[in-house]
C-alpha cells in the first residue's frame, strides 16, 4: 500500500490500530535503538532510514504484511540463518500476521546489516 504522507508521523497516524501497526512499530523500534544516527523519513510513500550516504531501510505496512526492504538480503545473511523461516525476496522480509517479531532474528539481521553498512560493504541490490 502507498500513503500519502510527507513525515513518519502522518504515514504511523495513517496506518489503522492492528497487528500491522504492532508489527511495524517493533521493527521500527529495532531499527532506532540499534542505529539512533539514523534519520527517518518517508521516501517511496514509506518509512526510511538514511544518513549522509543513502538509505538503508524501507518499511511499510501493506494490507497482508509488512515489508522490511534492504538491498540484497543474501550479501547480509549469507547463510539464510537469521531469516529462517521468515518470507523473504531478494531485498524484501515480510512479516505476515501469524509470525512475531519477537520470535524471530530481525534483529539481529538488522544489527549486521547495520555493521555492514558502517564498514562501508556493499548490501545492495
Amino acid at each position: 500500500m502507498q500513503y500519502a504522507v510527507k513525515t513518519p508521523t502522518e504515514y504511523l497516524s495513517t496506518i489503522d490500530n492492528d497487528w500491522r501497526k504492532k508489527t511495524l512499530e517493533s521493527i521500527r523500534e529495532i531499527i532506532k535503538s540499534q542505529a539512533p544516527e539514523l534519520k527517518e523519513g518517508i521516501n517511496y510513500k514509506m518509512l526510511s532510514y538514511s544518513d549522509d550516504r543513502g538509505i538503508i531501510f524501507h518499511l511499510n505496512a501493506q494490507m497482508n504484511y509488512v515489508s522490511l526492504y534492504v538491498g540484497d538480503i543474501k550479501k547480509i545473511d549469507i547463510d539464510g540463518s537469521l531469516l529462517k523461516g521468515l518470507n523473504i525476496g531478494k531485498g524484501c522480509i515480510r512479516f505476515s500476521k501469524s509470525i512475531a517479531v519477537a520470535d524471530t532474528h530481525i534483529a539481529e539481521f538488522i544489527e549486521r546489516t547495520i555493521y555492514l553498512w558502517n564498514e562501508g560493504e556493499d548490501i545492495g541490490c
